[in-house]
């Protein structure tokens, strides 16, 4: 994907005459592997998202500010993520609790991840005790000089939660943000394109995202590679041709062959992109909007082709190299925008995947800090650079050739209603594809159909008379 997220949230921010210092994180007499260091760095990261930093960029900068520990890391993103799936609740619980937006941003944080952690959805099993919460809540505005003067509010913010959380909540349910957690916009855009699946769509983007790996058929089998999971103890089940899920998320470090490039992680839905292209060896591949490798790694997987990786942000190129150097595969990887031809030598390809830039509304599970940071005019502005971006590739597909579109988006007007138009225009042949595949969490009795949503159309260039 070529796009980054946009700024649009409304929480508070650092005040104009601070100085950048005052949303770093100066911790003081504080434990590294205690629940009051993760919710600091918590915290942090999230007074980062408010001031328009995406959610993984933001935990990068904490994490080498804090020199966190991989379990500390661990607990800093586990609640992170959890807070930027219930962002929209907890804000209006705040609002509920106090006069006026607590500041600096560091302190709102703070009592986000913290209320993040005491509001539990039905189900929900409680990541730790509510009087634990509490007590390393104030500990970790204890710890920071910038939010010492307020550990008596996020003392009596969260007791109060914890003494009038039925009203409380009660209160906030006629809020749509507070019972959604998305913008209002973003509720609107989804009732408008899916009115039959609107809330299937937004909960499960609420919902913590399954671990997915893709088995690489070049060195193990799925089954081979089940038996393997096995005999270390970890539960894990086939869900697609090599899409295997494991019951627990765990780090990549812990997966059995992943530094040996036997897996990858990646979607289920995201793994049917490869093979939709139906390569064979010797063909001329360009994997377009590249990055992070995923999808190139695959393609490379299936069979010996001449590839080429394109992507325009070099520092996400970097992760292409990394991904095919642990796969031990090779293709040849350009820095380039394409919606541009400067980086193309004239000769065509037999076959492109072309990723296009979207608001990657069907991954909002995976990035859920990214409904915060979009804005409504997005939807918009990323459609016309996919066309840009599909025309351009187009002229470069030879006759007879496949092109496979696709979107990690469930708006129309980034998938079917742009590949509509995009066949019309260029008198494309349209071949069959999964096309609009929503968000799904999986259920027993269809135990393959849990993935994110992605669309995907495949064109073919007519021959040339």
């Amino acid at each position: 994907m070529q796009d980054q997220p946009r700024k649009t949230l409304t929480r508070p921010s650092r005040p104009a005459s601070a100085k950048p210092s005052e949303t770093s994180i100066p911790l003081l007499d504080i434990k590294p592997d205690s629940l009051a260091f993760s919710l600091a760095g918590a915290a942090q990261a999230v007074a980062y998202v408010l001031e328009g930093t995406a959610l993984p960029q933001a935990l990068s900068k904490v994490f080498a500010q804090t020199d966190a520990q991989p379990q500390a890391r661990g607990a800093i993103q586990d609640i992170s993520y959890r807070t930027m799936r219930k962002v929209g609740k907890v804000d209006a619980l705040l609002k509920a609790m106090t006069n006026k937006t607590p500041e600096p941003a560091l302190l709102y944080g703070l009592l986000c991840c913290a209320l993040t952690l005491l509001v539990r959805n039905e189900g929900e099993e409680a990541p730790y005790e509510d009087f634990v919460v509490v007590d390393q809540a104030v500990n970790a505005a204890s710890s920071n000089s910038h939010m010492v003067f307020a550990k008596g509010m996020v003392n009596a913010v969260l007791r109060r939660y914890l003494r009038e959380k039925d009203e409380l909540l009660k209160l906030v349910s006629k809020q749509p943000a507070a019972v959604w957690n998305y913008p209002q916009w973003w509720v609107d855009q989804t009732k408008a394109a899916w009115p039959q699946d609107w809330q299937t769509i937004l909960n499960a983007g609420n919902v913590a995202p399954p671990m997915t790996l893709r088995v690489n058929q070049r060195q193990t089998s799925p089954q081979a590679y089940l038996a393997l999971l096995a005999e270390h103890g970890i539960a894990a089940s086939q869900i697609g041709p090599v899409a295997i899920k494991l019951k627990k998320p765990m780090p990549v470090q812990l997966i059995p062959g992943f530094e040996d490039g036997m897996v990858s992680v990646q979607d289920a839905a995201a793994q049917l992109a490869a093979p939709l292209l139906d390569i064979a060896p010797g063909m001329r591949v360009l994997d377009a909007c590249a990055a992070p490798g995923g999808k190139t790694g695959h393609l490379l997987e299936l069979a010996d082709i001449d590839l080429l990786a394109l992507d325009v942000d070099p520092v996400r190129i970097e992760k292409i190299h990394n991904n095919l150097a642990r796969l031990k595969l090779f293709g040849a990887i350009k820095d380039g925008d394409a919606s541009r031809s400067g980086w193309w030598g004239r000769k065509p390809f037999d076959r492109i995947l072309a990723d296009v830039p979207c608001t990657a509304s069907g991954v909002v599970r995976r990035h859920p800090d990214s409904r915060w940071l979009r804005r409504k005019t997005d939807t918009a502005q990323l459609a016309a650079l996919s066309t840009r971006i599909l025309d351009n590739l187009w002229r470069m597909l030879a006759p007879g050739g496949k092109m496979l579109m696709v979107t990690c988006s469930v708006w129309p007007a980034e998938s079917e209603l742009q590949a509509a138009a995009f066949a019309e225009r260029h008198g494309a042949i349209r071949l069959a594809a999964p096309g609009q595949l929503l968000p799904s969490l999986g259920n027993p009795s269809d135990p393959d159909n849990e993935h994110d949503g992605l669309f995907y159309a495949l064109f073919q260039k007519p021959m040339q008379n």
